[in-house]
């Protein structure tokens, strides 16, 4: 399978590529997620989409990356195709910070500009790319903690969702809940464990790892809440399980009475559509998201500027969020779209 998604993957970046070589002019800027079986991804490719249309001509957007999910070699795979082939810049979500520093050293020998967006590298591979275009990734963990805060005052047990162990986004997030229930700040992402500070403390096997898998995601949250049923907040610090929304329901259902009278302070990151129904359908009591389609929007613009010579986008280029909750649920959502 991961063989078939690489040769799919080589097969279209051969012909987009061919086809940006005999136009002669138009630049070829490759947007790169984490995997492209994702609606979050879906729509910061929906807006690279758009600055193509709006640049007439002057750039393609070229979104390309893995097939599924996985702890990102497919990815670096992906980024040293693109770095070989001479796209004209490269924006980034990294799915192994570490390992696609690695990579983009090759883009930087090759002078092929680079932005990270969605998720960054580590501080010392910085250097590495322009600029980040996205989300505050420590806030969106203040603000889920701001929530659990607010439903359970005292404290509780608390079980923490992440995407990948090295997605730095996710530990950032982690990070941002951990200090901000513990109300102290940590050295480092992804925080220190929660054992009791301000009465809040982590249950055994969690934090919980996705690794971008979204049934494995719902199972892990269907087991969790059977293994500790007074479990006081459960929070994906990214809207996996929800992005199977059947599946999804199937389990939230079960603990409904239990997010309508506060016992299960349930708050997930990301506002999709598909998540504020599910919000409006008392199946969380809170979503933080972002602005994914932003993200792919300027990143694209930013490269073009680059490319002209123009001052760099400001490093950190932050794209907002937005905090939902049941009360603001119908005019939570800012930034285009």
């Amino acid at each position: 399978m991961r063989a078939l998604t690489l040769s799919v993957a080589a097969a279209a970046l051969l012909a987009m590529s061919a086809g940006a070589q005999a136009q002669g002019k138009k630049l070829v800027f490759a947007l790169v997620p984490k995997n492209m079986n994702n609606p979050f991804f879906d729509q910061a490719r929906d807006g690279c989409k758009k600055a193509e249309k709006e640049s007439n001509g002057a750039f393609e957007c070229m979104y390309i990356g893995p097939g599924e999910h996985g702890g990102g070699d497919e990815q670096v795979q992906v980024v040293n195709d693109l770095i070989s082939k001479k796209v004209d810049g490269i924006a980034v979500s990294p799915a192994n910070a570490a390992a696609m520093g690695k990579a983009l050293e090759g883009a930087k020998k090759a002078g092929i500009p680079v932005l990270t967006w969605d998720s960054d590298l580590l501080e010392k591979d910085k250097a590495l790319r322009v600029a980040y275009v996205g989300t505050h990734n420590y806030e969106i963990g203040v603000n889920l903690a701001k929530l659990a805060q607010q439903i359970k005052p005292k404290g509780g047990t608390i079980c923490i969702q992440s995407g990948g162990a090295a997605a730095a986004n996710h530990n950032e997030r982690m990070q941002g809940i951990r200090d901000t229930l513990a109300g102290a700040k940590s050295d480092q992402a992804p925080g220190a464990r929660l054992t009791g500070q301000n009465g809040w403390r982590e249950v055994e096997g969690c934090p919980l790892y996705t690794n971008d898998d979204f049934p494995l995601s719902v199972q892990q949250m269907e087991d969790t809440l059977g293994k500790y049923p007074q479990l006081d907040a459960f929070i994906p610090t990214g809207g996996f399980p929800q992005f199977i929304p059947q599946a999804y329901r199937k389990v939230a259902e079960k603990y409904k009475a239990r997010i309508d009278n506060g016992s299960l302070a349930l708050v997930v990151a990301d506002t999709l559509p598909v998540q504020l129904d599910l919000l409006k359908a008392g199946l969380s009591k809170g979503q933080v998201g972002q602005r994914p389609f932003e993200m792919g929007y300027k990143t694209m613009f930013f490269l073009k500027d680059i490319k002209d010579g123009k001052p760099a986008p400001k490093d950190p280029t932050y794209t907002g969020l937005d905090v939902c909750t049941p009360q603001n649920v119908a005019t939570c959502i800012g930034g285009s779209s």
